[in-house]
């Protein structure tokens, strides 16, 4: 494992007299480059005859220490996966769908699960198989599962026996993820992965410019759409979490073990636990789903050093009471957060309680696989510098191109971003524009230090009298509030202004916190025209599991509010 320090060797590429090392930026092209490059035991392979899976499981330890090394460990059962055992069953499970069930090169799967330790291991043989893989949320009714698996068109599912029921609409094959109790039961991967065959798994000649992934977006602002992403971008985002992970390694004799409950559904959780860690040989703690308790046990009971997380998870560590509780937290070196910005409040009580613990925060879309960027070293506020390889812009509303501290939507370049939307090419058109850039529709700003700082959704921003109101800055501050656990701020038509920011607020048990004191609490610390006018409290804030605020669905429900009273 390398250093942080030697990373940081490989910092600060040269390219001409308009660029500045300290910044990234170019003035000649207005163009964010990395500060960091992969050197050669991280570099993106250039053979374009390679599948995702392929490249994953070379990286695995070699055989003699694969075969004692856990991968993936279950936290609720103790079950212990080793490397050797993931690359078996994955390869044995692509020659069961290849051979016996007649899986062929480009058909769509369908996983719907948990995270279990079997996950990796499925993904990896639908991949091997030459097969595209579709990963549905757990929490999705059967209706939303139905609606992915013809939107994708899925001919095959492989799914939990919780939530066989759900996939049983979309009238397609199923696979049970795990053995029936009852011997006469249906099917399942974990039975193909015991008696398959590794040594006849296929080799369907699957390039990185094929489709390996159709994603689907959490939807916050509209309609779920499907992200198609090649073998190429899979491998890419391999890399660069491989590299995230041996960045943070501060020995090269050091063991590092992850806790993962971030869904594997999501690109989040896909991309560190199926595919960059195991290709990194760290340790994954699995976790089916998130709740505190549990997970502070695990981290104790396993030696848990790393948690991936998403700022509510983050919030809830901050709140939790470390002290008297049994468990040893002491080996918990770092915990990154991504998906959705973590409120100022929440960074400032987790570093007071954890104080030997990194936050660092990082960022990402589905639509760039996950990556974009990493933050070496905190600073605070800030969502890290772009990962090796990527590139950006900040383009304002006249389309001009900014400079360092000016605000303006951030556009994506890199090997990570995606092919398209899965049938929609209106929807391509608009996301991928010039020569090869992702908009992202997040307004941002990149300080002199090359620290990207998101700013908001720009489809989210609140038209009030011609000024823009960042409904993050208005939570951040509702954040700070002690009786206010979690809130959300959202646009209110108005006749008059256009539209007003409105609150919704979850106060802590027995508070007795008014309309009146949230909005006053706010007027003290902003501008007029930011001022909160109403103020609705909830039982709980409605996310997506990657944690980001479901604001659509807030709107919906102070729409059908009004139209009821009227």
């Amino acid at each position: 494992m390398a250093s942080i320090e030697s990373f940081e060797e490989e910092s600060n590429p040269v390219y001409d007299a308009d660029y500045d090392p300290r910044s990234g930026f170019c003035r000649r092209s207005s163009i964010y480059r990395s500060l960091h490059r992969l050197g050669p035991r991280h570099r993106i392979p250039a053979d374009l005859a390679l599948d995702a899976a392929t490249f994953v499981l070379s990286l695995f330890p070699s055989p003699g220490i694969a075969d004692d090394k856990p991968a993936f460990i279950d936290s609720v059962t103790g079950r212990c996966l080793t490397f050797s055992h993931v690359r078996c069953s994955a390869l044995s499970l692509a020659a069961a769908l290849h051979h016996g069930l007649g899986l062929r090169r480009g058909d769509v799967v369908l996983v719907l699960s948990p995270n279990s330790v079997l996950y990796p291991a499925i993904i990896l043989g639908v991949l091997a198989a030459g097969a595209v893989i579709t990963t549905a949320n757990p929490l999705n009714t059967a209706a939303e599962v139905a609606r992915q698996a013809r939107d994708s068109g899925a001919v095959f599912a492989i799914v939990a026996p919780e939530e066989a029921h759900k996939a049983a609409a979309a009238d397609i094959p199923i696979l049970l993820t795990t053995r029936s109790p009852d011997s006469d039961g249906p099917l399942s991967a974990e039975e193909l992965m015991e008696d398959g065959d590794p040594m006849a798994a296929p080799h369907p000649e699957t390039a990185q410019s094929d489709v390996a992934a159709v994603l689907y977006s959490s939807g916050t602002t509209g309609p779920s759409k499907g992200v198609v992403l090649t073998h190429g971008n899979l491998i890419a985002i391999t890399a660069m979490v491989r590299w995230v992970a041996e960045a943070s390694v501060p020995a090269r004799d050091s063991v590092d073990v992850y806790l993962g409950f971030v869904p594997m559904s999501h690109i989040y959780g896909l991309a560190f636990f199926a595919l960059g860690l195991p290709a990194a040989g760290a340790t994954t703690v699995v976790m089916p789903r998130f709740e505190l308790g549990a997970a502070m046990a695990a981290v104790a009971a396993h030696g848990v050093t790393n948690i991936p997380a998403v700022p509510p998870v983050v919030s809830a560590i901050a709140r939790y009471s470390g002290s008297g509780s049994g468990y040893d937290m002491s080996g918990l070196r770092r915990v990154g957060t991504g998906a959705a910005a973590l409120g100022a409040a929440a960074g400032r009580e987790f570093r007071r309680k954890f104080p030997w613990v990194e936050l660092r925060e990082g960022y990402g879309l589905t639509e760039s696989g996950g990556a974009a960027t990493f933050a070496v070293a905190a600073k605070a506020g800030a969502v890290g510098r772009l990962l090796p390889g990527m590139e950006a812009k900040v383009v304002g509303p006249a389309a001009e191109e900014l400079g360092p501290g000016m605000r303006g939507e951030l556009w994506l370049r890199g090997p990570t971003v995606m092919k398209g939307y899965l049938g929609n090419e209106e929807a391509t058109a608009e996301a991928l524009v010039g020569d090869g850039w992702l908009r992202t529709g997040d307004l941002v700003y990149v300080d002199q230090d090359g620290y990207l700082y998101v700013v908001d959704r720009l489809k989210e921003l609140i038209k009030h009298n011609g000024y823009q109101v960042a409904p993050a800055e208005l939570e951040a501050l509702l954040l700070t509030h002690t009786h206010i656990v979690d809130a959300a701020v959202v646009p209110l038509e108005d006749e008059e202004t256009g539209q007003v920011p409105m609150a919704y607020v979850v106060k802590s048990p027995q508070s007795g916190l008014t309309t009146d004191g949230v909005i006053q609490f706010i007027a003290s610390q902003v501008a007029p025209y930011k001022k909160i006018r109403k103020v609705a409290f909830i039982e709980s804030i409605p996310r997506s599991a990657a944690g980001k605020i479901l604001r659509k669905q807030l709107v919906a429900q102070n729409q059908q509010a009004i139209t009821s009273k009227l």
